[in-house]
């Protein structure tokens, strides 16, 4: 059989990190074997599944660049399949209907749990006609009455499950709809998932879907149970940890790749290499490098990662994903594509995400700087005189690039005998507006002759305002 994955979210809210990390190790292991992803969306829960969560969770998987093979295909279009299979476990006593209402069912539980058991009483297993003027009714699946299931997992070894303590489960309600797993197993078989990937809290689910499938007569897949995803605190990762949907990640200036990478090594790990292409995690991927504990989410580790990818984005594509959270912060887009990629290079060792990317970009974008307090301290009358000549010799290069700027630069220090960082600390504050910043001289080859000699204008006009005594 060749190896067929699949992802099944359920559209009920968003799609959040744990989500993502099942659907990227069924990616990354379909990929790795050149199998199939298929993306599957458990629609079944209507009162709670929305469109807009499906949609949530189509524009997730792509922003990732998760991209599935097949589907999506959506449960609530396979009801006729479901009954069908149904019919198929009744036809051959695998299954049964069951006319209890719900009333005589909580009125026999306390008999029930006194017995020591829980679940459902098997009143009707062997009933073959229903009780008189009862139409309406749900089908239950015969559990063996003794034995053992067992299942080899692929992460947690072999795990084995008393038939006992499994009760007759319903597999249709009485409306006619299938429940959850009997539709997730009907939709493997019908989809020939040779692989069950997920997380380790659907084990309790595992061993009333192993005998379905052997009722069905239809081959196993293998499962792998991967570990929980736990916060800093260790309690279960909840959005109290951080954001609550993959696509806050992406307007808090994430790289997709960044945040694939990280994932990836949540639970899973290749000798101590900590960033992986995406070819490379395809390549070396394997369930046997899964750990079994559970995985604890660091937001500042995820932080450091995406700081990876940043410094390592050529700046064509830099500017290009930048664009939109310029506009997002009220900047202009730059017409000039080339010139937005130089200035983002200068700033990003300064940022960690594409937010602060363009933050730390701010002043080449828009003349309107505002100076820290800081900043302003660094204007001080004493440096007027310096400034007059350093503008002047800037202003007559005949030539404008980081060498000649240098050049008058120290040319100014040795004139007025004093340190480089006198001078050029009032100068990052005129043009930059911040006592920090790359360094200067490529900073004003950036900005371009005039807007740096604007800035500088205006900083000395500004001295000369704050030196000047006010008219009375």
């Amino acid at each position: 059989m060749s190896v067929r994955t699949r992802f099944p979210p359920s559209p009920t809210g968003a799609l959040h990190i744990g989500s993502v990390r099942t659907a990227l190790f069924n990616y990354l292991f379909a990929r790795h074997h050149s199998g199939a992803f298929v993306l599957r969306i458990e629609d079944t829960d209507q009162e709670r599944s929305t469109p807009e969560s499906t949609t949530v969770i189509l524009e997730g998987l792509q922003w990732l660049r998760l991209e599935w093979d097949e589907g999506p295909y959506f449960q609530m279009q396979r009801t006729e399949l479901y009954r069908a299979y149904a019919d198929r476990l009744l036809a051959h006593g695998h299954a049964y209907r069951c006319w209890c209402t719900p009333e005589e069912l909580e009125a026999r539980r306390p008999a029930i749990q006194a017995g020591g058991r829980s679940g459902y009483d098997r009143a009707c297993r062997e009933r073959s006609e229903p009780p008189s003027n009862r139409t309406s009714h749900v089908v239950r699946f015969k559990t063996p009455l003794d034995g053992e299931t067992t299942v080899d997992d692929l992460v947690k070894g072999r795990i084995t499950f008393q038939n006992t303590e499994i009760d007759d489960f319903i597999i249709l309600r009485s409306d006619g709809t299938a429940v959850y797993n009997f539709c997730v197993v009907v939709d493997d078989v019908d989809m020939r998932i040779s692989h069950v990937i997920r997380g380790t809290d659907h084990v309790a689910n595992t061993p009333r879907q192993v005998l379905l499938y052997q009722a069905l007569d239809a081959p196993l897949p293998r499962f792998a149970h991967i570990p929980m995803i736990l916060g800093p605190d260790k309690a279960k990762l909840s959005k109290r940890h951080g954001a609550a949907s993959v696509l806050e990640y992406r307007d808090q200036g994430y790289l997709p790749d960044a945040l694939v990478n990280y994932l990836a090594r949540l639970g899973w790990s290749h000798g101590d290499q900590e960033l992986f292409t995406r070819r490379e995690l395809i390549e070396k991927f394997s369930l046997e490098n899964v750990g079994s504990s559970p995985a604890i989410f660091n937001p500042e580790k995820l932080l450091w990662v995406n700081f990876q990818y940043l410094k390592q984005t050529p700046p064509d594509t830099l500017a290009r994903l930048a664009a939109p959270f310029l506009v997002r912060a009220g900047l202009p887009v730059p017409d000039d594509t080339a010139w937005l990629a130089r200035a983002l290079s200068t700033v990003r060792e300064r940022a960690k995400t594409l937010v602060e990317l363009v933050e730390a970009a701010r002043f080449y974008i828009t003349d309107a700087v505002e100076l820290t307090p800081k900043a302003a301290m660094q204007l001080r009358p004493e440096i007027a005189f310096v400034l007059d000549d350093l503008i002047e010799h800037l202003a007559n290069l005949s030539t404008w690039d980081t060498s000649t700027i240098e050049a008058v630069f120290q040319d100014a220090v040795a004139r007025h005998d004093i340190g480089l960082g006198k001078l050029a600390q009032p100068v990052r504050a005129a043009v930059t507006g911040s006592t920090a910043s790359p360094g200067i001289y490529e900073v004003l080859d950036v900005l371009g002759r005039e807007r740096s000699l604007a800035r500088l204008r205006d900083a000395r006009a500004r001295i000369t305002s704050i030196s000047e005594p006010s008219t009375p």
